[in-house]
């Protein structure tokens, strides 16, 4: 078993990229199955000395839905952005978010600025120094209450309960 947690320090992660690669040359052909495969294996084993922590989902299920959401919210997010640019009398109203984080782990506060930045309309500019407060550029905002509100039920919610190596925000010790 050690053996095989040397090979495949983080499964999952090999199982996703495996899966991406295949999408992104969209093909199912042989020598990109097996090269998929290789860069899969060697991506995670190369870079595991780097990986603060370690990587523990505690529903694989709730990551693929988050993962769904999020696919669903940058398509929707894309089309919003193009109407805004298309539409000249509309007035856009962008703005900087403070957002307070509930997230602790580094690696999770990670997923959930790159998520705001996959998503068109927003960007994560900075994460304060005490890891509190993530700033966010936002292309239009309408009510800042409500965006705030939508990433923290979308996004940081569920992150909490997907990442297991979270830290509870009410332990003194963060």
């Amino acid at each position: 078993m050690n053996a095989m947690k040397k090979l495949f320090p983080f499964p999952w992660l090999s199982v996703v990229l495996w899966s991406i690669w295949l999408l992104v040359n969209n093909t199912f052909a042989a020598g990109h199955m097996v090269l998929g495969g290789v860069l899969a294996i060697l991506i995670p084993f190369a870079t595991s000395a780097f990986w603060s922590e370690p990587i523990r989902l505690r529903s694989p299920g709730l990551a693929i839905q988050y993962a769904g959401r999020l696919a669903l919210d940058i398509f929707t997010a894309n089309l919003q952005v193009a109407i805004w640019i298309i539409r000249p009398s509309h007035r856009l109203q962008s703005a900087f978010i403070h957002y307070e984080l509930e997230l602790r782990s580094p690696l999770a506060i990670s997923v959930l600025a790159n998520t705001i930045s996959l998503t068109p309309g927003t960007v994560s500019c900075d994460l304060s120094s005490d890891q509190r407060f993530l700033l966010i550029h936002c292309l239009h905002v309408d009510d800042a209450d409500e965006l705030v509100r939508q990433i923290h039920e979308r996004y940081e919610q569920p992150l909490l309960e997907v990442i297991q190596n979270h830290v509870d925000p009410t332990d003194s010790n963060s």
